[in-house]
């Protein structure tokens, strides 16, 4: 049994993916403890500090299913310290030869921060993946509707004509700049630790920064100008990078959750045989998974805010912010990874009604052109006083309950400023959606990054 969402059997797909999960989990992350500690122990025999044969019994022995967890937990709560019990249980099965070279002169920090670092690389690397897919997805979209035509909203009320590709487009314009921040932050979040007690590493003397470049190396990460015990600057842009990235997919879902509306129809979530939307309601149809990306981008943010508060540390460690790490940031993560591969099922699916969306604009009887009206007629009054005619003719055409063609040719004061013909043309909304074509091009012209 499990009390939270992300580990249920029942609604853990909600939550989270299995890909992330057993990066976090007990055996996921006691195992990359342990790889840490075999590389500490290899770069320390590397300049002479710990003996070659313990290096290789420590790597030798570096196996979680070696390891009996129940029992390390037993100690990590008799002990009160959160590692002591895992080195204990694996001295347990080192040969004695080696058992006081492991874990030599680090500390708990030491080897969770690395793990960090090594665990933000890895859920960069998945959620990049992701990206990748949903902006082909989004670059798919545009491409193919550059030239739809719909009913662009300020306000939630309906403005000018744009085209589906367009929304599309800015899509995935945003999500590529995504990309790019995870690309440009991995130098900086993908940082060893190593520095003893305090950060100085005094333990190993002159050797000290030998062993943290070599520790560092062989880790794949890069060894940091001074030890960052305090320092969680980088942790807090990683999260806050989350919280952004995750916002851009929810306003995504809350897009499409909306434009789902039977009032609007111009969009479905694709369908799948036996979903189930209401068990009250059979006809129902639910946007299930925009709906939900909704959900996951606002208890994503709200993790946000305790990153921040985690840098605010005292002197040179401090349990009670670095602690909290501990909970947000793999909640963080792991949510993260659902929303961007909920993401990607709900791109590649997406289903558009082009009728609905032609539809929608006539149903505006006409009046979604009154810009390019109030265009054509600003050379000749002068753009105020063509907003003052326009909007007047506008709102007597509505009260009145007729098509804003019908009030415009009915209009005196237009007599001698505008034809008939020319109001028919200003009213096409396939001429009112300005350059949004010439842009979904700018945005296909840029290659997308590889994966």
């Amino acid at each position: 049994m499990t009390a939270h969402p992300i580990d249920s059997i029942i609604y853990g797909h909600l939550w989270g993916t299995e890909e992330l999960r057993v990066l976090f989990d007990d055996e996921g992350r006691i195992q990359s403890w342990l790889e840490i500690l075999a590389a500490l122990a290899e770069a320390q025999s590397g300049l002479g500090i710990v003996p070659p044969e313990a290096a290789a019994a420590i790597r030798d022995n570096a196996d979680v299913r070696r390891l009996d967890l129940t029992r390390v937990a037993e100690l990590t709560r008799s002990t009160g310290h959160s590692t002591l019990g895992l080195i204990r249980c694996l001295q347990e099965v080192l040969p004695s030869s080696a058992r006081e070279w492991v874990y030599y002169g680090a500390t708990v920090q030491d080897i969770s921060d690395t793990w960090t670092s090594m665990i933000l690389l890895q859920v960069s690397t998945v959620l990049d993946r992701d990206l990748a897919r949903a902006e082909r997805a989004a670059r798919r979209l545009a491409e193919t509707h550059a030239d739809t035509v719909m009913c662009g909203r300020t306000h939630g009320q309906p403005g000018l004509p744009i085209t589906f590709g367009f929304k599309a487009a800015v899509w995935a314009s945003e999500l590529a700049r995504h990309r790019e921040r995870l690309a440009e932050g991995a130098a900086r979040w993908g940082v060893a630790q190593l520095g003893g007690a305090l950060g100085t590493m005094e333990f190993w003397g002159d050797q000290a920064v030998p062993l943290l470049d070599s520790f560092a190396s062989r880790l794949g990460l890069k060894a940091p100008d001074i030890a960052w015990l305090t320092a969680r600057d980088r942790i807090a842009e990683f999260v806050g990078l989350l919280g952004m990235v995750t916002a851009t997919l929810g306003k995504i879902g809350q897009e499409i959750y909306q434009l789902q509306r039977p009032e609007l129809g111009e969009v479905r979530e694709g369908s799948h045989a036996g979903v189930v939307g209401s068990i009250t309601m059979p006809h129902k149809v639910n946007p299930e998974i925009s709906e939900h990306l909704v959900t996951l981008a606002r208890i994503i943010r709200s993790k946000v805010g305790l990153a921040l508060e985690a840098m605010l540390h005292e002197h040179e460690r401090d349990g009670r912010a670095w602690k909290a790490e501990w909970i947000f940031l793999p909640e963080a993560c792991i949510l993260a990874g659902a929303t961007s591969s909920l993401s990607c099922e709900l791109l590649e699916g997406l289903e558009i009604d082009e009728e609905r969306m032609t539809g929608n604009l006539a149903d505006r009887g006409g009046y979604m052109m009154s810009e390019p009206v109030m265009r054509e007629l600003s050379p000749l009054l002068g753009k105020h006083a063509a907003h003052k005619l326009v909007y007047n003719i506008a709102m007597r055409g509505r009260g009145l309950g007729v098509g804003f063609e019908e009030v415009l040719l009915a209009e005196p004061a237009l007599e001698g400023l505008l034809s008939a013909d020319e109001i028919h043309k200003a009213l096409d909304p396939a001429a009112a959606v300005g350059s949004a074509a010439e842009f979904v091009r700018r945005v296909l012209a840029v290659e997308p990054r590889p994966s």
